[in-house]
């Protein structure tokens, strides 16, 4: 409120020097210019009327100066304000987002409620930057110009004001329907973000289910929606607009009628007249200024009453629950204590009814049941991601209704088969559930501005690339400390053999020394072994006097690493590599090959389906080039090709780079052609190999006795390729890799660089299983005192499954386990077992008793 009184101020500041802008012209054409009235003496000095004229023009050009500032002031302060208010609202919003019930969820998706905080937001912002300062200045104005018009002649003044009873009866009126036009807009953008959202998130089924067509016919007819009701839009919008502008042009003719008959009469002066048309000029921007800030306002509560109807949510959870201090429980006799616990969330859930239970905090206990029993909502109750709907559940001692979230991450982890990973790193993942208080420095002062920015907006400072993690909390002392721990849950939940095989995949630019020494001895003892009987033929080094079979022709000439302006795609376009070839004799050649080559694709893939992977797999040529290459077949001569025609050059070039004589066995290299390429690569290092060039083509060169940033850990460590169609040559190789760096004691490092691996949106780029075991890691980092899995296992093999509950019980020992699942064999792991069926506990028991009483734990078991 402060910022918007300080806008007020400064535009009621503004007004006199608005005037001020009139009345000077005036005084110009009548007083200087016209000889009326001018002034013989200016503040003690003798002035004629070219001084005069002189002084004036000057205090004119000042004023506009100086109303330019003004506005300009105005402006900024208005935009800070305008972006402040937005920054806090969707700081709100999203507060508000993290509060909502998890039901809330099910019903609204995300293309719904994304828009909602990111675009539809926006207006508002800008709304509330002008809410008062708009209609204070442009009424200011349109009144400054009024009260001018007015004091030159009262009739002219009239006139003026003549049609503005008129537009403000019918404006409203053609905008209440043009606002209900928006609204309905933006309901139909937000349905057609949430289509798209879930066809994206279903893209597979869309495949899978060939009905591509169909999802096209839905988006098309929710488009067509749109673009009805944008043309109503347009056609009420643009009428308001052509009002306007005709009723704005017509006061002019009153102005040059009367006032033209007035300065006819003598009695009114022509400056006044100009004065006044002048004024009129300007007066119709405020006007228009005032209607648009009408539509606006308008539009700006509509969104704001739609974002209300969204976030105001009379269920959603306490933000004291959120915000409230860190709230440590006693655990040593603690349990969770349900007492006629119901739950019903209507259609889509399982119903809980009057469930009377009791899981000690430090216990192992299971709860069995089939998949719609009842007992996955256990679960969400147990981990407060939702909350009975009748009875009480309390939690060592704590109400769950209010039991903050800071006790929830303090105390207890829980696992479900709906796994989410953030985009990001596998380590990022695993140490998410750690960043719950932020521990600042003890000077902050780099982050002031930054800290009163956030403030002033309501959002919160906290610098998120700052320490979060309590290694106290944690008992370790340090970041070293920490890794351990970390390596210790991945080795428990089975994730060591895909974190060592994602670090060896992984380019490390800048690795430190120590892996940087230990990769080129791995390589050493490797390349010793690879002589023997055993392992000979599986790798072709990289040797610079040799040709490598297991390269392609581009890899061969180009011998190194890091070329992102000359991959094999980009060589066949370069202009200068093309030249290249050219000078080393090699052009013609490479286009013959490339002729030969297109000829055999033609022949093989002519018909083979466009959707096969026969394509991905085999072919140099994509389904839907084939056509374009059976053309240059027939306008291209066998034996000699036009090597000025760029067309052709590019594309049989582009077949030549992806030719691999190991892989594609088509005797187009023969040994001539491979010391050609030779001679080539030595050429093309003495040309780009040294200095400028160097760095422009960004080339690193592959050298035995250096480590490459361009390769991954296991290229660097091969420094080779391995060979195509040996039988059980890839497996023999990571058998040796592993070996080799056992023995070097490289693993931990490699591991390490495996958790700076991305695993893409939603954690897409990992299989489900690693997703899951990741899963169970995230969860055990944080060593919560009570670990609830909810059917958590599910996407496992049964080999992994048995393994990682077994570890998780030795992990767990002398702190607790809720396992919920409905594969009855996993309460082996437990202390007790509860049945529940329908909604209601059955039986509960030890895993042997009630293998041998419980009739619905019998027939779990034989499922």
């Amino acid at each position: 409120m402060k910022d918007q009184i300080l806008i007020l101020l400064l535009t009621l500041v503004s007004f006199p020097f608005v005037y001020a802008t009139l009345e000077v012209p005036k005084r110009i054409v009548n007083d200087a210019i016209g000889g009326a009235n001018p002034p013989r003496e200016l503040f003690g000095h003798q002035i004629d009327q070219l001084d005069y004229l002189i002084v004036l023009c000057f205090v004119f050009l000042g004023l506009v100066l100086l109303n330019g500032a003004i506005k300009y002031v105005l402006n900024v302060y208005r935009g800070v304000v305008g972006e402040r208010t937005l920054r806090r609202l969707r700081y709100e919003l999203f507060e508000r987002l993290l509060r909502f019930p998890s039901s809330r969820f099910d019903k609204v998706s995300q293309g719904e409620i994304i828009p909602i905080v990111v675009a539809e937001t926006e207006p508002l912002g800008g709304f509330v930057g002008e809410a008062y300062a708009l209609p204070a200045f442009q009424g200011g104005l349109l009144l400054t110009y009024l009260f001018f018009i007015f004091n030159q002649d009262l009739m002219l003044g009239t006139a003026a004001i003549a049609l503005y009873p008129l537009q403000m009866y019918v404006i409203p009126k053609l905008q209440r329907k043009v606002n209900l036009l928006g609204k309905a807009r933006v309901l139909a953008a937000r349905k057609l973000g949430e289509r798209i959202s879930d066809t994206i998130s279903g893209v597979n089924e869309v495949h899978v289910s060939d009905t591509s067509q169909y999802e096209k016919a839905v988006i098309s007819k929710r488009l067509g929606a749109i673009f009805d009701i944008r043309f109503e839009l347009y056609k009420k919008k643009f009428f308001i607009k052509f009002l306007n502008n005709f009723l704005s042009q017509v006061t002019p003719f009153f102005f040059y009628l009367i006032g033209g008959y007035f300065v006819l009469q003598g009695e009114l002066s022509l400056g006044a007249l100009v004065a006044v048309l002048a004024a009129y000029k300007d007066l119709d921007a405020p006007w228009k200024e005032l209607l648009r800030y009408y539509q606006t306002k308008e539009d700006a509560r509509i969104k704001y009453e739609q974002i209300v109807e969204q976030f105001d949510l009379p269920d959603m959870l306490d933000p004291a629950l959120q915000s409230g201090p860190v709230l440590e429980l006693e655990l040593e006799q603690g349990a969770w204590d349900g007492r006629w616990v119901g739950y019903d969330r209507g259609i889509g859930r399982s119903k809980l009814e009057q469930l009377n239970f009791t899981l000690p905090v430090h216990g192992h206990t299971a709860i069995v049941g089939s998949g719609g029993s009842g007992i996955h909502e256990i679960g969400l109750l147990l981990a407060r991601l939702d909350l009975p709907t009748s009875g009480t559940l309390q939690f060592a001692g704590a109400d769950m209704q209010t039991l903050p979230e800071s006790a929830i991450g303090q105390h207890l982890g829980y696992v479900s088969s709906d796994v989410h990973l953030f985009s990001g790193t596998i380590r990022n993942n695993l140490i998410y559930p750690l960043r719950r208080r932020y521990l600042p420095p003890e000077d902050e002062s780099e982050r002031e501005r930054e800290i009163h920015l956030a403030l002033s907006a309501g959002n919160s400072s906290d610098d998120p690339d700052g320490e979060w993690i309590d290694m106290q909390r944690l008992g370790v002392s340090d970041r070293a400390g920490l890794e351990h721990h970390v390596h210790q849950v991945i080795e428990a939940m089975e994730l060591s053999e895909e974190l060592f095989q994602f670090g060896l995949n992984t380019i490390v630019e800048q690795p430190g020394d120590a892996l940087k020494e230990g990769v080129l001895a791995a390589r050493a003892s490797i390349h010793s072994r690879l002589q023997e009987d055993d392992y000979a033929g599986l790798v072709e080094p990289f040797d610079w006097d040799r040709y490598n079979e297991n390269l392609t022709v581009h890899e061969n000439m180009l011998f190194g690493s890091k070329s992102s302006n000359l991959n094999s795609d980009e060589a066949s376009r370069n202009p200068v590599a093309i030249r290249f070839l050219r000078e080393q004799g090699l052009l013609h050649d490479f286009l013959i090959i490339g002729r030969r080559l297109a000829e055999t694709m033609v022949e093989l893939f002519s018909d083979v389906e466009e959707g096969s992977d026969l394509f991905e797999r085999f072919s140099f040529i994509r389904a839907e080039d084939l056509p374009e290459y059976r053309e240059l077949l027939k306008t291209t001569d066998p034996k000699q090709i036009d090597t000025e025609d760029m067309a052709k050059v590019q594309k049989l070039l582009y077949l030549t780079n992806q030719l691999c004589p190991a892989r594609h066995r088509l005797g187009l290299i023969d040994a001539s052609m491979k010391q050609r390429i030779l001679n080539a690569r030595k050429a093309f290092a003495e040309i780009w190999g040294k200095g400028e060039g160097q760095r422009s083509l960004d080339i690193e060169y592959f050298d035995s006795e250096s480590y490459n940033t361009g390769l991954t850990l296991q290229e660097n460590i091969l420094f080779g390729r391995t060979g195509y169609g040996v039988v059980r040559g890839q497996e023999k190789i990571s058998e040796l890799i592993q070996e080799e760096i056992g023995r070097l004691g490289l693993v931990r490092a490699i591991r390490n660089t495996g958790l700076d691996f991305d695993v893409g949106t939603g954690g897409r780029r990992l299989s489900s299983a690693q997703r899951q075991k990741l899963a169970f890691a995230r969860t055990l980092v944080c060593k919560p005192d009570v670990v609830v899995i909810n059917d958590a296992t599910a996407n496992l093999d049964s080999s992994t499954e048995l393994n990682i509950m077994s570890n998780l019980r030795q992990m767990l020992a002398g702190r607790g386990m809720v396992l919920i699942t409905s594969r009855p064999r996993l309460a082996q792991f437990t202390d007790d077992v509860l049945v529940v069926e329908q909604g209601r506990l059955v039986d509960q028991g030890s895993y042997s008793e009630l293998e041998e009483r419980c009739e619905t734990f019998q027939q779990l078991l034989n499922e």
